[in-house]
């Protein structure tokens, strides 16, 4: 995989929407937070553009995110927000002059979209972490905004976690892949569905149905997606809805059972993904993963 130059004080990062909709009031602590990492920040066109849930029409939401990927000033690449929008534009795209000179793209929820693209098509790292329009105003995440500006500046190699009573113990090594469930389903049979052969795959979700989350990851096992991981780690399932018909199978059961037979490690509750705190993860990088009944570890790789 192709690493992106990490930053520097002194860079330029362009700030996107390629889903949904935002006021500049929403991001304004994240500008302020991103500056005083010493960066500069930049603003698509049509950042603050509204037509329906998008940030702007697709043509709109496209174009500022192309003029990006195509600036060799721009560093780095920060998505404002999710919701959806951004499998509607990504077959617009056009990465000749991206691949010339790589930068981060980082992001969640909607922008595994992107990730998807990075690594199956280019074969480039990208960040899954932090979004500008999650900052509360005045009382900034500093964990996850910390944990994102470290990766981005090259200073993190792992991360330390407490026990989980549903993990399955083990060590591990593979590219770290995957990324919001929802979005990952619904890049099945596309040229952006993942390849997790010897892979680590993360997954994370929000506000489904339980027997969504079932039949997600029901999918996953029948497309042969869950035999053959290294590794998998889970990150924040949060507000996970019963239904009227009775389905109330938690998703760590769901997803405990659809890997049971399987003789990988499994790491639950990492700390990413849609909760108060969204550790950034380097998708498409090496990693080593080690569960143990005392604690778990996440290594990157720098080579």
């Amino acid at each position: 995989m192709i690493r992106p130059r990490y930053l520097r004080k002194g860079d330029t990062i362009g700030i996107t929407a390629p889903a949904g909709c935002l006021q500049q009031n929403e991001i304004e602590p994240a500008v302020e937070l991103i500056k005083s990492w010493g960066l500069h920040v930049v603003f698509g066109k049509h950042l603050f553009r509204s037509r329906n849930s998008f940030a702007g029409t697709d043509s709109q939401r496209a174009s500022d995110l192309q003029r990006m990927l195509d600036d060799r000033d721009i560093k780095a690449i920060l998505c404002a927000r999710g919701g959806y929008g951004t499998v509607r534009i990504i077959s617009r795209l056009r990465f000749s002059e991206f691949i010339k000179n790589p930068k981060w793209i980082a992001g969640y929820s909607d922008i595994t979209v992107l990730h998807s693209a990075m690594q199956q098509c280019l074969g480039t790292e990208s960040i899954h972490g932090a979004m500008p329009r999650v900052v509360p105003p005045k009382q900034p995440d500093l964990v996850s905004f910390e944990s994102l500006r470290a990766l981005l500046f090259g200073e993190v190699n792992e991360y330390k976690l407490q026990p989980n009573r549903f993990n399955r113990p083990g060590e591990a090594t593979g590219t770290l892949t995957g990324g919001n469930l929802s979005v990952l389903y619904s890049l099945a049979g596309t040229l952006y569905d993942i390849d997790t052969r010897g892979k680590v795959l993360f997954i994370e979700d929000l506000n489904e149905y339980l027997y969504h989350i079932d039949r997600m990851i029901m999918n996953l096992k029948l497309r042969g997606k869950l035999e053959g991981l290294s590794a998998l780690i889970v990150g924040e399932m949060l507000d996970m809805k019963s239904s009227p018909s009775g389905f109330r199978k938690k998703a760590h059961q769901i997803i405990g059972e659809a890997v049971a037979e399987y003789n990988y490690p499994v790491l639950f509750g990492f700390p990413a993904g849609h909760g108060k705190v969204n550790l950034a993860l380097p998708l498409g990088r090496e990693v080593k993963v080690g569960v143990e009944e005392r604690g778990c570890r996440l290594v990157f790789s720098n080579e």
